[in-house]
């Protein structure tokens, strides 16, 4: 039973995304505490999935596929509402949540290739990947709360992790894509003809 936590804990994580989405817009100290404290409790989840995942053996096919899945639509959820209510400029918005979701698209199609190579060890979840990860969190979690925290703006401390959080991106993405080059050039990958 133990070893199937792991799992609900993931879908709880998805099953939030609409409460978080109905919170986020009913705006009001509902949005401050309520959308901030749904949030937390997804961010939460994603550490205890992979950490009692790990400490009882219950890693799985399942898990192993709908862990991430469920990741990126909470935090891509997240930003999009973030965007749309206009808690940043604009222009830097549309940049930053480009480059993080640009970044997600790419690190999961190069996983895809270099699991059908039998190498995806190559591209596993770095340090500076749960770094960047951490910072991305703690980003969202500002942004949604927005109230003044210990006498700061909640909401520029999110801007600035969030930028952080973009450059961490690019960097191990950068870092990815140098661990599979050698792997994708031996299997001759033709630039010209990918579509």
């Amino acid at each position: 039973m133990i070893k199937r936590i792991p799992n609900y804990l993931t879908i709880l994580r998805i099953l939030l995304v609409p409460i978080f989405v109905a919170l986020f817009y009913w705006g009001g100290e509902a949005r401050t505490y309520a959308a901030t404290a749904v949030f937390a409790v997804a961010a939460i989840t994603d550490w205890a999935d992979g950490y009692l995942a790990r400490r009882y053996q219950g890693v799985s096919p399942f898990g192993t596929f709908l862990d991430p899945v469920a990741d990126k639509i909470m935090v891509v959820t997240a930003l999009i509402l973030i965007a749309s209510s206009r808690e940043m400029p604009p222009l830097l918005a549309g940049i930053l949540i480009s480059v993080i979701v640009g970044r997600e698209i790419t690190v999961s199609a190069l996983r895809e290739w270099m699991a059908e190579l039998g190498e995806r060890k190559k591209v596993a979840v770095s340090w500076l990947g749960k770094a960047k990860a951490t910072t991305q969190m703690l980003a969202i979690l500002l942004l949604v709360y927005r109230e003044p925290l210990l006498g700061l703006s909640a909401r520029t401390l999110g801007i600035v992790l969030l930028v952080i959080a973009a450059f961490m991106t690019l960097w191990s993405m950068l870092g990815y894509l140098r661990a599979a080059w050698p792997s994708l050039m031996a299997h001759g990958v033709d630039l010209d003809k990918e579509s």
